[in-house]
């Protein structure tokens, strides 16, 4: 993403253009010219072939998009968590406020990325919940993972994008708990003792066998490799899983939220 951004300053100098002026020409905002260029904005193909159009360049920056590298689709501190994730044999994941990614809706994820204070542009929240999308293959792949999901049961109160988006997605996490090798737990309210009050995390097992841990923060993330500190959130995960609702208790939790069990 940062190598685009550069090739477009360059080709923009090379043009006698001003970063307003090229934002102009090409019907775009001056911010979102400023933010490629810095790498803090992915460009888009179509906007892309604008610019090789104005700037004349003979398709250079379509071309680089089209061959972007798969970790400049998504922001830098995400990139390694998203190629490990991809090639993961096993994922345990505990989420206490939004749904695991590998587990949202269209709509749902792009309720959670309108919900994001700085608010994003339609064009960000857009290139999010495409790149949030393409990461769903991951449970359905020819030979798919072992993936534990533990969900609080917060999270199936909240209706985030309304109510329909909401019904839609409760009955998402229904299939996907009928998925090869997936398992939905949730973590009931009116617990007494809880293991995983201290937040989110996920626990990746890589095909050398190696288990990597992967936490959020409200202004970034961190991706742990030591072993001493990946097991104490692997025994947090095992509690989990003998404190939370059996896979089958959740399907009828869930069955009753939508009316139907």
């Amino acid at each position: 993403m940062r190598l685009v951004g550069a090739q477009l300053a360059q080709l923009r100098r090379n043009a006698g253009l001003t970063q307003e002026r090229l934002a102009e020409r090409v019907n775009a905002e001056y911010d979102t010219i400023a933010s490629i260029e810095q790498g803090r904005r992915p460009l888009k193909r179509e906007l892309a072939v604008q610019l090789d159009e104005v700037l004349n360049t003979g398709g250079v920056l379509t071309i680089a998009v089209d061959n972007m590298p798969e970790m400049d689709k998504y922001p830098i501190w995400a990139a390694e968590f998203v190629d490990r994730e991809a090639e993961a044999v096993a994922i345990s994941w505990f989420e206490n406020q939004v749904l695991p990614g590998l587990l949202q809706t269209e709509d749902y994820a792009r309720a959670v990325f309108r919900s994001r204070v700085p608010v994003l542009s339609e064009e960000e929240i857009e290139q999010n919940v495409a790149a949030r999308v393409e990461r769903h293959e991951i449970l359905r792949r020819k030979q798919p993972p072992t993936a534990s999901f533990v969900i609080s049961e917060a999270v199936l109160m909240d209706r985030l994008g309304g109510e329909k988006v909401w019904r839609e997605t409760v009955k998402h996490l229904i299939e996907c708990s009928q998925l090869p090798g997936v398992s939905l737990q949730v973590m009931p309210f009116g617990r007494e003792t809880h293991a995983g009050l201290n937040g989110p995390f996920i626990v990746l097992e890589t095909p050398d066998h190696e288990l990597i841990a992967y936490m959020e923060t409200q202004r970034g993330s961190q991706l742990v490799s030591d072993a001493d500190e990946v097991s104490i959130l692997a025994q947090k995960y095992a509690m989990l899983r003998t404190q939370a609702l059996t896979p089958e208790e959740s399907r009828s939790l869930l069955l009753r939220l939508l009316g139907e069990a």
